[in-house]
C-alpha cells in the first residue's frame, strides 16, 4: 500500500501517545518521591531495627512482627528490637548488626522512646537519617516505619497520628514509608497489650499492613 506523507503522519503520533500513557501508568504505581525498589527473593536477610514494639513486648516472641513478617514473606527477618532504645542508641549498634547479618533490607522503626523522653526532634531526626545513610552505604535497601507521637488528643481518646518527621525523611531521602501502621494498632484497644505495646493480634495486624506496603513499594513480590 502506498501511503502519502499526510496519511502516514498520524502513526508516529499514536505511537508516541501510547508510550506516554504507558509511562504515566507505570509512574502512578510508585509512591511520589520514592526511588524504585528491587524485589527481594525468598530467603533474603532483612534486619528489623527498633525498640520494644519491634522486639514484641506484650506478646510471645513468636508473635512479634518480625516473625509474622517472615512467615508472610519467606524472608529471613532478624529481630533487632531492643526495649527502651532511643534512636541514638539504635544508631550506635547498627554498624555491628550490618556487619554480622549483611541484610538486603533494613526496616527502621524507632523513635517512640525519644518522644516519651522528650528528646529534641532534631536529634531524633538526625539519628534516624544517619541510620538510613549507614544502611545504604552497606548495600541495603531501607524502608522507614512511622511511629506515632504522644499528644493531648491521643490521651483523651482522639486517636494517634504519625510524627511528621517520618514523612519528611522519606521525602528527603526518597525511600518507601509505612505510614499509620503503629498508629492504627496502638489506637485500638483490641490490638494493644498496654498503652504503648501491641498484643499478638496487633503485631499480626501490623505485619499484614507492612507486607502490603512492601508489595506496593516493589520490595516484596505478591504473596
Amino acid at each position: 500500500m502506498n501511503l502519502t506523507a499526510e496519511s502516514a503522519a498520524p502513526l508516529p503520533r499514536r505511537i508516541l501517545l501510547g508510550a506516554a500513557l504507558a509511562a504515566l501508568v507505570a509512574a502512578c504505581g510508585r509512591k511520589p518521591g520514592a526511588a524504585a525498589a528491587a524485589a527481594l527473593p525468598a530467603g533474603a536477610t532483612v534486619l528489623a531495627l527498633g525498640d520494644s514494639i519491634t522486639y514484641g513486648t506484650g506478646a510471645d516472641t513468636a508473635a512479634a512482627y518480625p516473625a509474622q513478617l517472615a512467615a508472610l514473606s519467606g524472608w529471613n527477618v532478624i529481630n533487632a528490637g531492643v526495649p527502651g532504645d532511643t534512636a541514638e542508641q539504635t544508631l550506635q549498634r547498627l554498624p555491628s548488626l550490618l556487619a554480622e547479618h549483611q541484610p538486603a533490607l533494613v526496616i527502621v522503626s524507632i523513635g517512640g522512646n525519644d518522644f516519651l523522653r522528650r528528646v529534641a526532634t532534631d536529634n531524633t531526626t538526625a539519628a534516624i537519617r544517619q541510620m538510613i545513610v549507614t544502611a545504604r552505604q552497606a548495600g541495603a535497601q531501607v524502608l522507614l516505619v512511622a511511629v506515632p507521637q504522644p499528644s493531648i488528643g491521643a490521651a483523651l481518646g482522639a486517636g494517634l497520628s504519625d510524627h511528621p518527621l517520618y514523612e519528611k525523611l522519606a521525602t528527603e531521602l526518597k525511600l518507601p514509608l509505612h505510614a499509620g501502621g503503629w498508629a492504627r494498632v496502638l489506637g485500638d484497644d483490641k490490638l494493644r497489650a498496654d498503652q504503648i505495646h501491641a498484643n499478638a493480634a496487633g503485631y499480626r495486624a501490623f505485619a499484614d499492613g507492612l507486607a502490603q506496603t512492601l508489595q506496593n513499594s516493589g520490595l516484596l513480590r505478591k504473596y
